[in-house]
Formats: structure tokens, sequence, C-alpha cells
């Protein structure tokens, strides 16, 4: 079977794909460091460049790889995946709902909300969560939080804003949080690829150089992961706000 670059793709220089490396680079890096933020990176960068559809259909690979293993990495992942059931199946099935949206959006469109769910993220994470929801809450403030992050992930691809400010909220520790969240999205993403693929929008070329990028943002994490308990979280993710504000602009500038 021949395997040609889609066409939004085939006309590009090297440099465009030494970019494209270095992107993946750094989303690797965040989520070796912090535990999220890969496609919330990622996928607005190379909308910058690209299609917002086909930057969303690049990510498949990495999401679910990059989840997986920090999953496995994590010795709290089987607690985590009863814990975290009720959320899991309300954000599945929320966004098993909203993700023909997604499908039916203009370009235009897709890059407007795709910048709302940035800014969203970063108003969310500058909170920090003041506020506890460990105990009776936590269960049904799930299903909700689930149901929330399934329609923006829907609609986006971004399902992190919501999950993470609800982590966020249960005060779990550094690694709790990490292979919480990665079990969360491991299993929470697969409706929206599903629908990708149903429809057409996920395609041959698109998984491998999806696969390829894996080796960047293994690199990637890799530094993250040794970065994690040396640097202070709360400078790094200052950096990534405002960072993530940048690009948020950007994306409705073009």
């Amino acid at each position: 079977m021949t395997l040609s670059l889609p066409p939004e793709l085939a006309d590009f220089t090297a440099w465009f794909w030494l970019a494209g490396g270095l992107v993946f680079f750094l989303g690797g890096i965040v989520k070796g460091t912090l535990g999220v933020g890969l496609p919330l990176l990622v996928v607005p960068l190379l909308s910058l460049g690209l299609p917002t559809s086909l930057a969303i259909s690049l990510m498949v690979v990495p999401v679910l790889a990059a989840n997986a293993w920090q999953t496995y990495d994590n010795r709290s992942s089987r607690g985590n995946m009863r814990r975290f059931a009720p959320l899991v199946i309300s954000l599945v099935i929320s966004m098993a709902a909203t993700v023909s949206m997604t499908l039916g959006l203009s370009a235009s469109a897709l890059n407007a909300m795709m910048a709302i769910a940035v800014l969203v993220a970063v108003a969310l994470m500058a909170l920090n969560s003041p506020f506890s929801l460990a105990g009776p809450l936590e269960k049904p403030v799930g299903v909700l939080v689930g149901a929330l992050a399934g329609i923006l992930g829907g609609v986006s691809s971004l399902t992190g804003p919501i999950i993470i400010s609800y982590l966020m909220a249960l005060k779990l520790k550094r690694e709790e949080f990490i292979g919480s969240v990665s079990v969360i999205y491991l299993f929470g993403l697969v409706p929206l690829y599903a629908s990708l693929a149903f429809h057409g929008r996920l395609q041959w070329s698109h998984l491998v150089i999806s696969t390829i990028a894996m080796v960047p943002i293994m690199l990637g994490m890799a530094l993250g992961k040794c970065l994690r308990g040396r640097i202070s979280e709360e400078w790094f993710r200052r950096t990534l706000l405002l960072f993530l504000l940048g690009i948020a602009f950007a994306l409705l500038l073009k």
C-alpha cells in the first residue's frame, strides 16, 4: 500500500518539518514535567500553520501512547481506573454526542473554538483551585466535570482545562495527579479519534506522521521527567500559561 502525504503537507519545506519536530518536542517536555499539556500545547501551535482538523488528527498516536506510558509508569494507575470510572464514562458519552460538531465546523470557526478552549484552560489553571472537593462530593462532581469536559473536547479536542482544575481541587500529590490525569485521558479521548476515523478524517498517512512524531515527543517526555523534581512547578506553570495566551491570541488573529 502506497502512502502519500495529505495535500496540506505535500509542499512544505524541510524547515517546516524541523519546526514541527520542535513543537512535538516541546509538547513532550510539558507532558513529562506536568503530566498534562501535550494536546493543549501542540494542537494550537500546529493550527497556526495547518488546518485545525488536521492538527487534531496528527495527535492521535502521541496522545494515546504518551498517556498509556504514563499510566503504566505510575504505580497508582489501577486505583485511579476505579476511582475515576464515573468521570470517564460521563466524558466518553458527552464527547461521543458532541464530536460531530468538530466535523461540521468551518476552519475559521474551529480556530475560534480552539482559541476559546485555550483561554478557558489558562483561566482555570491560573485559578489554581483554592477549594477542595475531596470527600462525598468527589464522584457526583466528577460526573458533571466529565460531561462538561466531553462537550469542550467534542468541539475542540481539548478536554484538559476542566479536568485539570477538578483534579487540582482534589489536592492530589504530583505523582498521583499525573497517574490520574493519564488514565482519564487514555480512555476519555477514544471516542474523539474513533469518530474522526469513522468519518474519514483520520487517514493512514496521518497515523504514519503521528507515529513518527512520537520520537521527539518521547525525547521531550524523558527530559521533562528529569526536570519534574528539579524546577519549581509554579514557575513552569506560569511560563506555560503566558505561552498559551500568546497562542490563543494568534489563533484568533489567524
